[in-house]
């Protein structure tokens, strides 16, 4: 229906950051948001990813994949809902591009299904009508004016990955996703000059393997009931192979393709903000190991090459280690910063504190986060109930990302709204104020930060 597909592509606005001085000055309330406040060469775009939008799951050559698979179980998914067809963006994607231009928008960030291309990862052959399709999808944006971002890996794996050996809990996942990342570089990269390796490893492990809520849905008591996993010595080290993976591509991509392409290549993380929950010292430094279990655990490793210190003290040997030659090619593996920010939460200190379960885990840095103090939310309500509207926490994470990383460019790769559910949920769509000031107050912020 043309309201829920448009209301999907207008989720997210992909931010480019650069020359702050050009900002230009905008009142704090947010309410008279223009583009003349954002530097020249800023993007404003939307994006989505493969399995959420396009659908045609069987058809035309593509394989199953983890989600398709997954998602077939019956109770996996709320109303057991699948994405066999989705927003049908496989066969109306001209529609999509159109919708996208009509609401100005310059860029449009994607993901590019593994399965559509390589129906059985490196054991099978490539399918030309997977390479066709994002082909006439690239051409026909690249018409429009309309930038594309293209996200290589969006947490979707060919099922015969995860059948052979278990997905990206092995090894040798990295090096099948080096072989699709190459064919991508070949197929589209005399076009494509924005590379994302990999979106939210970081949430993909918190969500696939310490809560099981993602496939391959590996938990362990006290975050659920799986029938299989370990929660706080699993998700290490899928972590692990994926930034190996990611780092990989890298290497190839800049000894291969890039000098000649004129790319640039990086990788998009899931962040949060957090403050403390309680005014105190303990709740403080509970904020800075959140950071950093929840942001700093894949940007420290592709920026610096090492995980931060405070999970190296509390993980242990439960955190992998890189050797010296991983580290050369870890190390600065990324050209930019892409993040992926919704909401700030509080944090309060789980090692001399008592806390629910879960919050006195180390694999959560023994801090437990949640939206609300003293029965009252951080911000405003969402329809995902971890979701809230704090859009100081915009330019909280935009400054934390620059001082952390040495001012490195970024995008805002995501960033949107979520109303709650209501009774005439179409009507409410239809009057669509609360996200019209979402993004007026977000974007607000995200000028201040860049200025």
């Amino acid at each position: 229906m043309q309201v829920e597909r448009l209301q999907f592509l207008f989720l997210s606005f992909l931010l480019f950051l650069k020359n702050p001085s050009l900002a230009q000055n905008l009142n704090d309330d947010g309410q008279d948001v223009k583009r003349s406040h954002f530097p020249d060469g800023f993007f404003f775009g939307t994006s989505t990813s493969s399995y959420q939008v396009e659908g045609a799951y069987i058809e035309d050559g593509k394989g199953l994949n983890n989600w398709d698979v997954f998602s077939h179980i019956p109770g996996n998914i709320k109303n057991n809902d699948n994405g066999d067809i989705a927003d049908n963006h496989y066969y109306r994607f001209l529609e999509d591009i159109e919708l996208m231009s009509s609401l100005g928008t310059n860029a449009y960030r994607f993901s590019i299904s593994w399965a559509r291309i390589l129906p059985r990862g490196k054991f099978g052959q490539v399918n030309p009508r997977g390479i066709m399709f994002y082909n006439k999808l690239i051409d026909n944006l690249l018409e429009r004016g309309m930038e594309p971002f293209v996200t290589i890996h969006h947490h979707d794996i060919p099922q015969e990955l995860v059948d052979r050996y278990g997905g990206w809990l092995s090894p040798l996942m990295q090096e099948d996703f080096v072989y699709f990342a190459e064919i991508c570089f070949k197929s589209f990269g005399d076009r494509i000059k924005k590379w994302i390796t990999m979106n939210e490893p970081n949430l993909l492990v918190d969500m696939s393997y310490i809560r099981g809520w993602y496939p391959p849905a590996h938990c362990s008591p006290s975050f659920g009931n799986c029938s299989a996993g370990n929660s706080d010595i699993e998700p290490p080290i899928a972590m692990h192979n994926m930034i190996l993976g990611h780092a990989k591509a890298v290497k190839l991509y800049r000894e291969h393709f890039q000098l000649k392409q004129g790319g640039s290549i990086g990788i998009v993380g899931s962040t949060e903000y957090f403050e403390p929950l309680r005014n105190n010292e303990l709740d403080r430094q509970a904020v800075s190991r959140a950071l950093a279990f929840t942001n700093a655990w894949l940007f420290d490793a592709v920026v610096f090459g090492d995980y931060p210190a405070e999970m190296r003290l509390y993980l242990g040997s439960a955190l992998p280690a890189f050797s010296p030659e991983e580290t050369s090619y870890v190390k600065g593996s990324l050209d930019f910063i892409g993040m992926n920010f919704y909401t700030s939460l509080y944090a309060k200190d789980c090692i001399h504190s008592a806390c629910i379960s879960g919050g006195d885990r180390p694999i959560q840095g023994f801090v437990y986060t949640t939206g609300e103090r003293d029965g009252e939310p951080i911000g405003g309500r969402c329809g995902n109930p971890r979701f809230f509207v704090v859009p100081e926490g915009m330019e909280k994470i935009v400054n934390y990302m620059k001082e952390r990383y040495n001012n490195m460019p970024m995008f805002v790769t995501e960033n949107g709204f979520s109303p709650p559910q209501q009774n005439d949920q179409v009507e409410a769509l239809l009057q669509d104020t609360n996200r019209v000031d979402f993004h007026k107050s977000y974007l607000a912020a995200l000028a201040r930060a860049i200025r």
